[in-house]
């Protein structure tokens, strides 16, 4: 009986001191910032995103291709981290490209991307 009352006791033991000892394991501080730069790479990345698709040249490539721009402009807002970051790599050439007086070589290119960009926003509309 004393082995399984030793058993007993060692179990609670460390069934009370594991989450005690958890609970200091990251300051909350720290918690906070990380949440606060995550939400805010999120967002930068969702303004890139938004900047890109409102563009002409991107407007007219998704006309030609008889994309509902509305619908993919909604669609942003429920991009997942992964698919977000896609996007925004994306967005961001396209954007780098189009500011900078893009030539015919560059048209090309950035023609690619936002088509590139496009599917990966309809992927995931059709996902969901």
């Amino acid at each position: 009986m004393s082995i399984a009352r030793k058993s007993l006791v060692f179990t609670f033991v460390i069934m009370t001191a594991v989450p005690a000892a958890a609970q200091h394991i990251v300051p909350p501080q720290q918690l906070a910032a990380t949440i606060t730069e995550q939400m805010t790479r999120q967002d930068a990345d969702r303004a890139a995103v938004r900047e890109a698709l409102t563009r002409p040249e991107v407007r007219a490539v998704a006309s030609s291709m008889k994309i509902d721009m509305d619908k993919v402009l909604t669609t942003v807002d429920t991009l997942s981290d992964v698919e977000l970051a896609q996007a925004a790599d994306a967005a961001r050439k396209v954007n780098q490209q189009l500011v900078g007086g893009a030539s015919t070589v560059v048209i090309s290119t950035t023609t690619i991307i936002i088509i590139l960009l496009l599917l990966i926003l309809l992927i995931v509309i059709i996902k969901a």
